[in-house]
């Protein structure tokens, strides 16, 4: 039955621990079976500023090899960028065989900030959810495997983090002048997103839409159906013993006193 203030029931702290430690296992699975088969994964994360994407990612990623799980998280176009391709410099950060490519935001770029903002233009604009529908269609082909999310959060939400990252000083690096701006044009993005969505949700990579109101709920549910779109085996090795080190009777280590040891400020 529903809570009768209509507000959703949190997940408490312990349990949250023990699912995320267990999703995340299986993600160090789903990275081992990744390799094994060569597999080339994209995942694209997007959505309103504060949505929590990026929490998500880093709890996808805190267990897993940087070599083979890595995020891409592209600044402004360079004067040179805006010249090239529009999906040029992205598709520099897609996966070799046997790795897996988080993007925290992607090329749909152009559908929200570049179409709010107005830095594109409109033919560029248009040519995008033309051809994006296309490009996506030619990594699928070309046998990457991509899913894509929208984080989806209320306006209120998004307000209330807003306002604990002006009040919290290790989080206000969090908010930009881009993401002030955002909170004037609401209805704006609200209207590119469903824009977007018309155009570029298509069959061979369909968009997720992931309720972020509780992060928590957020992560695991996340880390739960991007499991579940990839089929993988448990590929763990067998217990590892450690073999003994050999002594060096000849060897003679340096003193102690011609190191630079750091101060011990923390006993």
């Amino acid at each position: 039955m529903g809570n009768k203030s209509g507000k959703k029931r949190k997940i408490n702290k312990q349990r949250y621990e023990e699912e995320l430690f267990n999703l995340q296992l299986e993600l160090v699975k789903l990275q081992a079976w990744i390799v094994h088969k060569g597999l080339k994964v994209v995942v694209l994360f997007e959505g309103r500023d504060a949505a929590g994407k990026g929490g998500v990612i880093k709890r996808i990623t805190q267990h897993l090899n940087p070599r083979i799980c890595r995020v891409a998280a592209l600044p402004a176009p360079t004067e040179r960028e805006t010249s090239q391709w529009y999906f040029q410099r992205y598709s520099a950060h897609l996966p070799a065989a046997g790795e897996m490519v988080l993007f925290d935001r992607s090329w749909y770029n152009r559908a929200g900030v570049e179409r709010v903002m107005e830095f594109c233009t409109q033919d560029e604009y248009r040519e995008f959810l033309r051809s994006c529908p296309e490009f996506e269609r030619m990594l699928v082909r070309s046998g990457i495997i991509l899913i894509k999310y929208w984080f989806s959060v209320s306006d209120e939400e998004q307000e209330r983090r807003f306002q604990s990252r002006l009040e919290e000083p290790h989080k206000r690096w969090k908010l930009s002048p881009m993401d002030l701006e955002s909170r004037v044009r609401w209805v704006e993005y609200s209207k590119a997103k469903d824009e977007m969505f018309a155009h570029t949700d298509i069959k061979q990579c369909p968009w997720y839409v992931v309720d972020s109101d509780v992060k928590k709920h957020a992560r695991l549910n996340c880390i739960h159906h991007l499991l579940s779109l990839i089929p993988y085996e448990d590929l763990t090795p067998k217990p590892i013993k450690l073999p003994k080190r050999r002594d060096d009777l000849a060897y003679v280590r340096p003193p102690m006193d011609y190191q630079n040891f750091i101060p011990e400020v923390y006993p």
